[in-house]
């Protein structure tokens, strides 16, 4: 929301919003005198965006197929999710479509696992025990991690990048136990490991990621990512 600029009275778009936290933020910003839309295809996640914000308008859509007139907003943002679609490049030009000649479009994707001090011993740990697959089924959120590649997308979709900048924030958890339950329970690879392989893991990643661990037992993991920032060309 910062990096885009957004401000009061805008029209804004949350693309793949899932349960709405950049469209709430968002929201906060354009106050009563603009409006934020949040779209997304899982309808799960709409039920929680909807029962949080029942104000704003929330549309089961795809992102390849925004269900929007051109230049309807002068504000299209993109958190966490480019990485997952199908057709990178059709959701970037749907996204430069619906957005205004002097709009801005702002991404969000994390950076690669090389770059995650905390995520990259905790793919580690899991492809110990679960094999070399587990590296594909947790690898997805990483997958955009060059900056130069993304800016080709954006290109490619008829957006002109304007800023490119890498930021790290900390993802907390109450234990290394929720830590797991979170990145691999809630992922394809949960449901392909036995009991005692994902046991392996939470007993791995207690010491591989004991120097994150507070004196609280909260886990304190450094998540690095990148915001870019482009105009319809």
């Amino acid at each position: 929301v910062d990096a885009a600029g957004v401000r009061p009275g805008q029209r804004v778009l949350d693309v793949a919003c899932g349960t709405g936290v950049v469209a709430r933020a968002a929201a906060d910003r354009v106050g009563r005198h603009g409006s934020v839309v949040g779209v997304d295809i899982n309808d799960g996640m709409l039920e929680v965006a909807r029962r949080l914000r029942p104000d704003l308008a929330w549309h089961r859509a795809d992102a390849a197929e925004l269900p929007f007139a051109d230049d309807s907003f002068d504000a299209t943002l993109c958190q966490a999710a480019l990485m997952f679609f199908p057709d990178r490049v059709a959701a970037l030009r749907e996204m430069a479509r619906v957005t205004t000649a002097g709009g801005t479009v702002g991404l969000h994707v994390w950076a690669g696992i090389d770059a995650q001090a905390g995520y990259g011993p905790l793919t580690d740990v899991a492809a110990r025990y679960a094999g070399p697959d587990a590296v594909n089924l947790l690898g997805s959120y990483w997958l955009l991690g060059d900056l130069d590649f993304v800016s080709q997308l954006a290109e490619a979709a008829g957006l002109r990048v304007q800023e490119a900048r890498t930021r790290t924030g900390t993802a907390r958890f109450a234990s290394i136990d929720h830590l797991v339950e979170t990145e691999v329970k809630s992922t394809p690879l949960g449901k392909r490991i036995t009991d005692d392989v994902y046991r392996r893991i939470v007993e791995g990643a207690r010491e591989a990621l004991r120097t994150f661990v507070a004196g609280t037992g909260e886990v304190r993991l450094p998540i690095t990512g990148h915001l870019i920032t482009a105009v319809p060309a």
